[in-house]
């Protein structure tokens, strides 16, 4: 039993950007001279960047934006690949579930070009969140639904309610209740207090047309057996994702209460928007955080435990 939950990667704190600066336009006299690129780079092409479990995602994605589809949704299709895949416990359908056994799905987006925005927090039921988070955007003048109104908006709009929990999932909470105590969301006495691993994947894919139209998408089942109700970053606007069309994307997986506290999505982006590559600008982000741990979340030497994974975006 002890395998089921080392199965998962962990990400803590991490965050993926994508940087799409757009030209200005300024009058030919007061334009500087430049050198131009040759001309294998003037057709560009989409880019789609993920987190690290999100490979089908990014290819999914670029071919969809390589047939002329719309950026958000590319990364909606793409991330419902791994919302449906069963075998994958971080999101979607086969998602760990919180202490009471239920699962409970988070996801948000962004659309560039129109800047509109649409989050479902604590969604029970539906196998794809990210699609529903979608039609929040499209079809609402509000961002944000939760719980039962998420699930009943869903319902209203023709999704099936189904039965989350495979197998895998299943006998993964079981064995955690068989050893409760060590890893529950209620804090030890500080004598006592022992901070232990547990799962906390997500996905996140972001993508940018050669014109510089960008969408994220961020969506995940959420810290294992997290209390009932709990809502991570990945639902927020500007924690879990956030997106710029003048300046670009970024988005997280790990620990979400975490990034929730520096804003990590918007952070990023405005990082970029002074001048920063996205890898540094992830960076910085990251130096942001570690600044707000508490003394729980550090090793014994004071310094951050993360599993750090970084994906700044970058020319095919």
């Amino acid at each position: 039993m002890p395998d089921l939950l080392s199965r998962r990667e962990f990400f803590a704190s991490a965050a993926v950007g994508v940087a799409a600066v757009q030209a200005r336009d300024i009058p030919f006299p007061m334009r500087p001279p430049r050198r131009l690129p040759p001309p294998s780079r003037w057709a560009a092409k989409p880019v789609a960047v993920s987190s690290a479990n999100g490979l089908r995602a990014v290819q999914k994605a670029f071919d969809m934006l390589m047939q002329g589809a719309d950026t958000l949704d590319a990364v909606i299709e793409g991330v419902k690949i791994q919302e449906l895949d069963p075998n994958d416990d971080s999101v979607g359908y086969g998602g760990l579930p919180n202490a009471a056994g239920v699962v409970q799905l988070d996801a948000s987006c962004m659309h560039g070009p129109t800047k509109r925005a649409g989050a479902v927090g604590a969604l029970e039921g539906i196998k794809t969140p990210s699609e529903v988070a979608k039609l929040v955007l499209k079809y609402t003048n509000h961002i944000f639904l939760v719980g039962e109104g998420a699930k009943q908006f869903a319902l209203q709009y023709g999704f099936k309610e189904e039965d989350l929990l495979t197998e895998h999932s299943r006998e993964a909470w079981l064995h955690w209740r068989a050893n409760l105590n060590p890893t529950d969301d209620y804090l030890d006495v500080p004598e006592t207090q022992h901070m232990t691993v547990r799962p906390t994947g997500t996905i996140n894919c972001n993508a940018v047309t050669p014109q510089g139209d960008i969408s994220s998408v961020t969506t995940t089942s959420g810290l294992a057996f997290k209390i009932p109700g709990r809502v991570g970053d990945s639902p927020i606007i500007g924690a879990g994702q956030y997106t710029d069309n003048d300046v670009g994307a970024a988005g997280s997986t790990g620990r979400g209460e975490s990034n929730i506290k520096v804003c990590g999505g918007f952070l990023t982006v405005e990082f970029m928007r002074r001048g920063m590559k996205p890898a540094d600008a992830c960076l910085e982000t990251l130096k942001r955080v570690v600044q707000l741990s508490e003394p729980r979340l550090l090793a014994p030497d004071g310094k951050p435990t993360f599993h750090l994974y970084e994906r700044p975006a970058a020319s095919r």
